[in-house]
């Protein structure tokens, strides 16, 4: 089941330097929503709020209408197994199969045996274009294979929230066209609410329902691809047609 999920006026700063001032996002569930921007304008740091690793210096997290700055341990416990994460390094066991690294989440906090884990595991990867590949390690994959498990894993409890940390990062044009097809089809197949970080121009227009472009630790614009990309604002359609903006800050 989709997570509905909202920042309200979420601040955060490290230092004297602030990251986030006063950001209002509203995340459609079971949508792909792609947060743009350049470096350092608080992009990871939102994945950071919702992951629970840190927390806002003002305002609130959202979820399902809950504000994540009340809940206690249990709380944390039961929301993290409704949350997937694919990082940008992968991220993957290299002491294990890419099943096992499929299966793990489940193995260390289900009670499933090893033959439904592995029966689980199997399907993820037949989802992401893996079918027979389980017993392979991750050093015997391409980057782009690697990725392919990561998102395999980070969907393997069926969750309702599936963050990407720049998801295509050192790939090359065809495998990223391929894992963008993939964050695609993960979404309208588990009804997931999508959160994708990125610069990569083909991952924001392949991927996004909507998109939310922060500048300076403020959201500069949101809406549709085509509405951004018709935008009015110089430092949004320049960003989006990968020339420098005018009057960038």
């Amino acid at each position: 089941m989709s997570m509905q999920v909202q920042l309200v006026g979420v601040e955060k700063r490290f230092g004297p330097k602030r990251v986030l001032e006063g950001v209002d996002i509203a995340f459609e569930p079971g949508k792909i929503t792609v947060v743009i921007g350049p470096s350092g304008c608080g992009k990871s740091t939102i994945l950071r709020l919702l992951l629970g690793l840190q927390k806002p210096d003002a305002g609130r997290v959202l979820v399902d209408d809950q504000d994540l700055a009340m809940f206690q341990e249990p709380d944390w416990l039961a929301y993290r197994e409704r949350i997937g994460m694919v990082f940008q390094s992968g991220a993957l066991f290299d002491s294990m199969s890419i099943g096992r690294n499929v299966g793990f989440a489940l193995q260390e906090h289900t009670k499933l045996t090893r033959e439904e884990i592995d029966r689980i595991a199997e399907d993820k990867l037949r989802l992401v274009g893996l079918a027979g590949q389980g017993h392979l390690r991750p050093s015997e994959l391409s980057g782009g294979m690697q990725k392919r498990v990561a998102i395999a894993r980070a969907i393997a409890r069926d969750p309702g929230m599936v963050l990407y940390d720049e998801p295509t990062t050192g790939l090359d044009p065809i495998t990223s066209t391929v894992i963008e097809d993939l964050i695609v089809s993960v979404a309208k197949q588990t009804g997931a609410t999508s959160i994708v970080v990125t610069h990569q121009l083909s991952t924001i227009f392949r991927t996004a329902d909507r998109i939310v472009m922060l500048l300076a630790g403020s959201v500069l614009g949101e809406g549709t691809p085509d509405e951004l990309k018709a935008s009015s604002d110089p430092r949004i359609s320049g960003f989006l047609s990968g020339t420098v903006p005018t009057g960038w800050a």
